[in-house]
């Protein structure tokens, strides 16, 4: 077995998940400066920030089925010149639906990427090793994630220089413009690698072309597990009616029946208990609590790096103590979490004094916040709502945070805590463990089509989390918001416990007959 080669071709094809990861991200250093600019209300904050998972729904929906026709690859090169566009037109963007646009042709980008490189991955990879290497692309998307949050912050510093390439650049008039265009680097580097990556060898298997499938097999596994596998893999294509057309209706046979279910549920719990909130607006959470927007910017970064080194532990346990334990573990940390972050928020108070009124009055009249003056509110929600009908909805956009950090009496050291330990929990369980599930539970004749549609029913979660976040803030509040993901995470955990069976060690065809049912 040639694993110095395995682990090369994972490595290059699981980049789609730090452009993913990348550009998924990035976008959390740009509302701040997006909202008042563009003069966004919740709603269209929200869809400038989820608009890329929609389009990314919509790829995930086709990414299989293409892949199945065009190749694992082919699909793949697609995606690349796809994040390509989308940096250059969104870092161009001369208004809201410029932007919008721009970042929808990136989510068929990352809709693609997300589904077709754990597939690729769990076809090229020997069973023993496949959810480690099926991780691999897991570990790049959290490491895109690490270094959108590390540029963004770098790019807000660099705004301060008075360096003269750095005003050349125009860095602090155009910061949000440089975030979102540094991606077309790492675009081009993948599309670029693309070229050194063999075709699937179970695709080529599945359209006749075994000589080639038996060469790349051998280049992975050994000539002697190649001509195992590769007899195995033929055996089982050949007893699927191969002419007729797959549909649909096959994922909702009866036999389905229990793979299918684990499938949708772990895909609704792994966005649902609200991992793309933290990601996607992790500054402005950090805000929330007073701290300011240097500091909410290097706050995020440690998002960033708990993510990355515990997805690393995932990596190194999710084939020794399989996927159902760290599922456990990690949902249990999750929820636990969750409402740690909401009892932070829910014990914060917010108050301006009539000293915080005159060092606020930069950027607010204080004759304006004379009615706010010494008064104690309980709550984000109250203190909000104050302040938006006093100082109106413009300045309220662009100076929110300022007055949070004024007013607000909270111990930040639970919410940093509630929020690190959420990212952990979900680093080093659902969020690696789920795509190797999917790489796993479905029958080789459908595993295309089954995992678009789990795939699709994740992201459009992740979608409507996305969306409705900032309106959830601003409407009910950060303590009840975060309450709602610790009692998703709660239902998520039960469901694991009860009906998820194990798979680590087993090989593809073993586990269609285990969990498919005739």
């Amino acid at each position: 077995m040639n694993l110095r080669y395995t682990v090369f071709i994972s490595l290059i094809v699981a980049l789609g998940g730090f452009l993913m990861g990348f550009d998924a991200s990035v976008i959390s250093g740009v509302v701040k400066f997006i909202e008042p600019q563009f003069d966004l209300t919740k709603i269209e904050l929200g869809w400038a920030v989820s608009c890329l998972t929609l389009t990314a729904t919509l790829a995930m929906l086709m990414a299989g089925p293409l892949s199945d026709k065009f190749g694992r690859r082919t699909i793949l090169k697609y995606a690349a010149a796809l994040y390509f566009i989308s940096a250059i037109g969104s870092a161009i963007a001369p208004n809201f639906w410029f932007l919008v646009l721009a970042r929808m042709i990136g989510g068929f980008g990352v809709g693609a990427s997300l589904i077709i490189a754990p597939m690729y991955i769990a076809e090229i990879a020997p069973p023993k090793m496949r959810g480690t290497m099926v991780s691999f692309n897991q570990l790049n998307i959290v490491i895109g994630i690490t270094v959108a949050f590390f540029t963004n912050y770098l790019i807000l510093q660099l705004g301060k220089s008075n360096a003269g390439w750095v005003e050349l650049l125009q860095f602090d008039n155009y910061n949000w413009r440089w975030m979102l265009g540094l991606e077309a680097i790492p675009a081009i580097i993948y599309f670029i690698f693309l070229f050194f990556v063999p075709r699937s060898p179970r695709w080529l298997a599945m359209n006749g072309l075994d000589d080639e499938a038996f060469q790349v097999m051998t280049k992975s596994l050994g000539e002697e597990e190649a001509k195992a596998q590769l007899k195995t893999i033929t055996k089982s294509i050949k007893i699927s009616p191969q002419k007729e057309k797959i549909s649909l209706k096959e994922l909702f046979k009866p036999s389905m029946k229990l793979v299918l279910l684990i499938g949708i549920v772990i895909a609704v719990t792994q966005q649902i208990t609200g991992i793309n909130s933290v990601f996607f607006y992790a500054p402005m959470i950090f805000e929330q609590t007073g701290i300011g927007t240097d500091a909410s910017f290097s706050q995020a970064i440690l998002v960033g790096l708990i993510n990355l080194v515990f997805t690393l532990f995932a990596i190194w346990l999710v084939d020794k103590v399989g996927r159902k334990p760290l599922l456990i573990y990690g949902l249990t940390g999750i929820v636990i979490s969750m409402f740690i972050l909401s009892a932070g928020f829910g014990r914060a108070t917010y108050q301006l004094s009539e000293k915080n009124i005159q060092e606020c009055s930069l950027f607010a009249d204080p004759v304006e916040l004379e009615s706010m003056k010494n008064i104690v509110f309980q709550s984000d929600l109250e203190f909000n709502n104050a302040l938006e009908n006093s100082i109106g909805t413009k300045a309220f956009k662009e100076h929110q945070s300022d007055f949070i950090s004024k007013a607000i009496s909270i111990n930040p050291w639970l919410v940093l805590i509630g929020i690190l330990g959420f990212v952990a929990s979900f680093a080093i369980s659902i969020g690696p463990v789920m795509w190797v599930l999917f790489s796993e539970l479905f029958p080789n004749r459908i595993r295309g089509l089954a995992i678009s549609f789990v795939g699709l029913i994740n992201s459009g979660i992740s979608f409507l989390v996305q969306l409705v976040f900032p309106w959830e803030q601003i409407n009910f509040g950060n303590a009840t918001t975060f309450l709602i993901y610790g009692v998703f995470g709660a239902i998520g955990l039960v469901f694991v416990f009860f009906m998820l069976p194990e798979t680590k060690g087993k090989s593809l065809e073993e586990l269609e007959l285990i969990l498919v049912k005739e």
